[in-house]
């Protein structure tokens, strides 16, 4: 046994933990109540006003659903909001013909298709997460835009689950599932296989077909030989179909899957971390920064000075911050040796230092208009078209912002635990291919370089 597997607490060994994982009714419920709100989402940004600050798709899609996500779900448990996520249910229900129980085994009503296997990774994630990317001043401000995206990517999670296997959505397009999946790797939680040897001689893999107890799993994979948190959904549905009873959900150390040697690394997943710290930084800099062109750029789609925008910002996300993080890399070889890795491989694995550095970035970023705008949640409980209804007493509710002078205090020591998480991670990474501690320097230089300019941006 490991360090890490000694250090690891099994949850599901408790009574009252492994029922709620084995039963499906409070899943469902709260994913239906949470496709409640996604569609309550979509009519009111059609359908009610269009000031951001009283409609309810606005504030309770970006601010407190963001919120919720990026600052507690995925630090504190990885891709539990994908267990939860109402996209794929529809297009889910129509394949299972069934809304809760199993039906018919783990027989799925749908065309079957495979998807091509030169398509299995998260390079159309990065590439449509992109897409909303360079649109994001006008999508996350104007209701109407926002209704139009979440109605599109129902609409295609639907299409896609009745002419392909399983959770092809989730697993190969869902933008939000790629950046969650690859800043899953840090969270405490986990789901494995207890023993791979059970796996391994068990000739049914009831886990990955199903049974009448449960279905194979959606996001086809064999928990088996599962070594990450990136694209296990949390669905349970290895736990309840396992005849064997071998699969649990674990407590860990954060970043566990972080270590070196750890599960493959993968050229896809390090440009996922080049485009969300690229964007937390652009962001941060259009958003809070001093330069008011550029912000009036974002918001004037369409126009030639956007056009300039647009082009600037696919530059930053896919050139410059992974050409200078492949020249530190380059460098730290020169310094302290490759251990026998080509540089190709070097910059890969080492761009895992940007998975903490990165969610630390995004935090910090959310907390700079998420505690700022979170009080107009309250009155649009009670009016979410804002068309002046009542409805539980709380439209007359002020805007009123939480702990807005603390915020640089809680973005200081989030920034800074992100960064030397990244240090550390990149001395561990050179230490592991035997080089020198000296050639993970220049890639410390780069966090460092990274998180001062955060830091400046948000304290001046």
């Amino acid at each position: 046994m490991t360090r890490w597997d000694a250090r690891r607490i099994e949850l599901t060994r408790y009574p009252w933990v492994s029922r709620l994982v084995r039963g499906r009714w409070a899943q469902w419920l709260v994913a239906a109540l949470m496709l409640a709100g996604f569609l309550l989402s979509i009519l009111t940004g059609l359908f009610g006003t269009p000031v951001g600050s009283r409609n309810f798709g606005v504030i309770y899609v970006w601010i407190v659903w963001w919120a919720a996500v990026i600052t507690l779900m995925v630090p504190l448990a990885g891709r539990l909001w994908c267990a939860i996520c109402p996209l794929p249910l529809p297009g889910e229900w129509l394949q299972r013909r069934a809304l809760v129980r199993v039906r018919q085994g783990s027989r799925l009503h749908t065309l079957g298709l495979k998807w091509p296997r030169a398509l299995r990774n998260i390079w159309l994630q990065n590439g449509l997460f992109l897409a909303i990317a360079i649109f994001s001043a006008v999508v996350l401000t104007h209701a109407r835009i926002t209704a139009l995206v979440m109605a599109a990517y129902a609409i295609l999670a639907i299409v896609l689950s009745l002419l392909f296997e399983r959770r092809v959505f989730c697993r190969y397009f869902c933008p939000v599932g790629g950046f969650i999946g690859l800043y899953s790797l840090t969270a405490p939680l986990e789901l494995r296989v207890k023993d791979p040897a059970i796996c391994r001689s068990h000739k049914t893999k009831d886990c990955y077909s199903g049974n009448e107890k449960g279905y194979g799993c959606p996001w086809m994979l064999y928990p088996g030989a599962l070594q990450s948190n990136t694209y296990c959904g949390l669905c349970g549905e290895c736990i309840r179909t396992c005849p064997l009873d071998n699969v649990a959900i674990n407590l860990r150390p954060p970043g566990a899957d972080l270590v070196p040697g750890h599960g493959k690394r993968r050229l896809d997943e390090a440009y996922k971390g080049f485009i969300m710290a690229g964007s937390a930084l652009l962001y941060s800099a259009v958003l809070l920064g001093p330069w008011a062109r550029i912000k009036e750029a974002a918001y004037a789609v369409f126009t030639l000075p956007w056009l300039l925008y647009a082009v600037g910002f696919l530059v930053v996300n896919l050139l410059i911050v992974p050409g200078l993080f492949l020249g530190a890399v380059a460098v730290g070889e020169k310094l302290g040796g490759s251990g026998g890795r080509t540089l190709r491989r070097g910059f890969v694995e080492y761009a895992y230092v940007l998975v903490p550095l990165g969610l630390a970035a995004w935090v910090a970023f959310s907390l700079s208009f998420v505690l700022i705008n979170l009080s107009y949640a309250w009155p649009l409980l009670s009016d979410p078209f804002g068309w002046g209804w009542d409805l539980f007493g709380t439209a007359g509710l002020p805007w009123t912002p939480y702990l807005s002078g603390l915020v640089p205090a809680l973005q200081i020591p989030i920034l800074l635990l992100g960064l030397v998480a990244a240090i550390n991670l990149a001395f561990k990474t050179a230490r592991h291919h035997m080089s020198e501690g000296r050639a993970a320097v220049p890639v410390v230089g780069f966090c460092v370089a990274f998180t001062a300019a955060l830091l400046w941006l948000y304290l001046g």
